[in-house]
């Protein structure tokens, strides 16, 4: 067979994953606060986007659109002519005095005195941070300069926790400073307060607090030393250690206990950003479930058409080049908004179905469901459910919940019915676990032979896995640490 070039033409089909198809997908992912960050962006880039503030706002009038921009007209809108803003005449003073005065009692009826936009009760000092609250220590604690300049070093050298991270020796090698010198401002740096900053370990920062208080006596300074038996709960040993008995160790651990492990926290002024659920869910009048989309977590965007109409009636070639992508980029975001609000209802109507035994009566009745079973109920692809799962939240009338949290793994049940939810079996083996006492501690296999009676098939590792992922100590750690509380010898 000889071989030749020859022409041929095909049609296929094929998905192209276009800029606006990407933003789209990026769009059903993000958080509430993400969103509003990215909707800020875009309206701040195009002329042509506009904020609705709520049911029946309207396009904000641009006034700059069909006035003209010459210099007569815009001095006689400003109005700001020499004789205007420095009257000469007393008759004009008196004129315009009255008019002052009568806005600033408004201002001041309206908000400085009042409680209104401008009250300046509400207005709140800026924050103090951690260096600004040492440095200030620091200033009435030194008059040396030597000693003044190290113990800035120090302070620059603090985590967020407030422990010094710094090395010693580094420090005094970099400022020339001889190192007992070094350790003597240090020891004064660790009396500032809170107590407990400018410690190098966790147990240096607890004996810390326990001398300002007054109570870090020998006993005490061999219990934070050994601060690993205390995290194994193994109280026995630390009797031993310590010398005392079990009503002094159980009052040394409550002080422990009041102790901050992390003191200079108190100073992180980054605020928490709170969590505005996505969809809410409350009873209907029929006995269903009524599902609806949280209007403030609904951004709504107006695309302005009677703005692009007057300027690209008078714009250059360029312009309305540049308009007419705005206004594509515009109708586009619009869309997508809708089309996310849709999809994000679709989802959770989908899983309120689903879950409906869980709404009535709580996590023990949580059915075990995967992406894929919502997915085909509501014909969507699998990755567009769990783009929609993830970083919403549903309000309930159980509490707030990810919807990621209805999304479970199935353990099967004993007599072959119905499988359980793995969220369910941990909160069935959580409720065991805090209804045991001192003298009748479960261990895994006790835990899974509960289990099974109750009709749930899990093996003892899925009982211990489940159990240290909702940081639960062992059997033998629990049962120390009840001993200990209940005034028991091990």
């Amino acid at each position: 067979m000889a071989l030749s070039p020859s022409l041929n033409l095909r049609q296929s089909q094929s998905l192209v994953m276009t800029p606006q198809l990407l933003q789209s997908i990026r769009l059903l992912q993000l958080t509430h606060v993400e969103l509003e960050q990215f909707i800020a962006g875009e309206i701040e880039r195009n002329p042509l986007l506009a904020r609705e503030d709520g049911e029946g706002s309207e396009t904000p009038a641009r006034e700059d659109a069909a006035a003209p921009n010459t210099a007569e007209a815009m001095a006689e809108r400003l109005d700001s002519s020499l004789e205007n803003v420095f009257p000469d005449d007393p008759g004009t003073r008196e004129t315009i005095g009255p008019d002052l005065s009568a806005q600033w009692r408004s201002a001041s009826g309206n908000g400085l005195a009042s409680g209104g936009d401008w009250n300046l009760e509400a207005v709140a000092a800026a924050p103090v941070t951690l260096r600004e609250h040492v440095r200030e220590q620091i200033a009435f604690s030194f008059e040396a300069p030597a000693e003044l300049l190290l113990a800035l070093e120090l302070a620059e050298g603090l985590d967020e926790a407030g422990y010094l991270t710094a090395d010693m020796g580094e420090i005094a090698t970099r400022t020339g400073a001889d190192l007992e010198l070094l350790e003597r401002v240090l020891l004064t740096c660790q009396t500032f307060d809170p107590a407990g900053l400018f410690a190098r370990s966790l147990a240096e920062c607890l004996a810390l607090q326990l001398k300002a208080r007054n109570r870090l006596d020998p006993a005490m300074e061999v219990l934070v030393a050994n601060l690993d038996l205390l995290a194994k709960r193994d109280f026995h040993a630390l009797k031993q250690l310590c010398g005392v008995d079990e009503e002094d160790l159980i009052e040394m651990l409550g002080e422990i206990r009041a102790l901050d492990p992390k003191p200079g926290t108190a100073f992180t002024t980054e605020p928490a950003d709170p969590v505005v659920p996505d969809v809410t869910v409350r009873p209907a009048a029929d006995g269903g479930w009524a599902v609806e989309l949280n209007q403030d977590a609904l951004p709504r965007v107006l695309v302005d058409q009677t703005y692009f109409a007057t300027v690209s009636a008078r714009a250059g070639k360029e312009d309305k080049a540049f308009l007419t992508d705005c206004l594509q980029s515009a109708n586009w975001l619009a869309r997508s908004l809708d089309q996310r609000a849709k999809t994000i209802l679709k989802v959770a109507s989908e899983i309120v179905r689903q879950q409906d035994a869980f709404l009535l009566h709580g996590v023990r009745h949580l059915r075990p469901l995967k992406l894929r079973t919502v997915a085909e109920a509501i014909g969507m692809h699998e990755s567009t459910v769990s783009r929609v799962a993830a970083n919403k939240y549903m309000m309930t009338p159980r509490g707030l919940f990810e919807l990621r949290y209805f999304f479970t793994a199935a353990l099967a049940a004993a007599d072959g019915g119905e499988a359980h939810s793995a969220e369910a079996v941990r909160e069935r083996i959580r409720r065991l676990i805090e209804a045991e006492d001192a003298g009748n501690v479960l261990s895994d296999d006790a835990i899974m032979d509960i289990l099974h009676e109750d009709g749930i098939d899990v093996a003892r590792r899925t009982v211990a896995k489940y159990r240290e992922g909702m940081n639960i100590p062992s059997s033998v750690q629990r049962r120390r640490e009840k001993k200990a509380l209940a005034g028991i010898g091990a």
